[in-house]
């Protein structure tokens, strides 16, 4: 039996460390590689210190002359950073020559256990975090902080080229709002001249119709009415 990791007497085993990407609650994987060095057929168990943690596919196999299988490893979403990142779990790899044209299903426990006599490998590899993050951190965070500062001075004022835009798009608005509201209220005030006026110019017709049956001529009302007549035009023609 020889044990470390790497190589042994049935398997060659790449890479010596599994290296995880750390990021808080979310899952990452890595993978190994076992290339079988011998002419015959070799069956392998992978374990590990921490089998809650980790999800190995495939768990068991046999790796058949000069080929190599590729067994992945999932670790679980962490919900906390471990101190300094440093992880104690460990995997185990476990070899030991198998019949020829022996399948998976073929393999059972006790072709792993330690005999007098019998060459089982032992290949040990620790567990890396490498951090993507900063653990707590928030990427959106960290965008939307980064570009707040670049919108800042380093005297911690705000950067002015922003301020007439912003400045100049409110009052757009307070200005549009404003001319809608005149527009409004003048087109009201004309409506309602204008049906003073068709008013006025019935009841001028009226005392018209009056008059020349009167006297035949214009009457002291009929030139008040003229008046109002005027101004209201006036009031018109001024509005619009």
């Amino acid at each position: 039996m020889s044990a470390g990791a790497g190589t042994g007497t049935f398997l060659e085993i790449q890479p010596s460390e599994l290296a995880f990407p750390f990021e808080l609650l979310k899952q990452s994987s890595c993978s190994m590689q076992l290339t079988n060095k011998t002419d015959h057929y070799v069956a392998f168990k992978v374990k590990t210190t921490n089998p809650k943690q980790y999800c190995v596919r495939p768990n068991i196999g046999v790796v058949l002359p000069g080929s190599t299988c590729d067994v992945t490893v999932t670790m679980q979403a962490p919900a906390m950073a471990p101190p300094d990142l440093q992880c104690k779990d460990k995997f185990l790899v476990q070899s030991v020559a198998a019949e020829n044209g022996a399948a998976t299903q073929d393999i059972t426990a006790a072709m792993f256990n330690k005999e007098p006599g019998k060459v089982i490998d032992e290949c040990k590899l620790r567990v890396l975090y490498v951090l993507t993050t900063a653990p707590g951190s928030n990427p959106e965070e960290s965008e939307l902080g980064s570009s707040s500062r670049s919108f800042t001075q380093e005297n911690g004022t705000p950067n002015s080229t922003l301020l007439p835009s912003r400045s100049f798009g409110e009052t757009g608005k307070e200005k549009s709002s404003e001319a809608t509201t005149m527009i409004s209220k003048l087109t009201e005030e004309k409506m309602s001249a204008i049906q003073q006026n068709q008013k006025l110019r019935q009841e001028l017709d009226l005392l018209r119709k009056e008059s020349s049956k009167s006297n035949g001529g214009f009457s002291l009302t009929f030139m008040i009415v003229v008046g109002l007549l005027g101004i209201v035009v006036g009031f018109i023609l001024k509005k619009t």
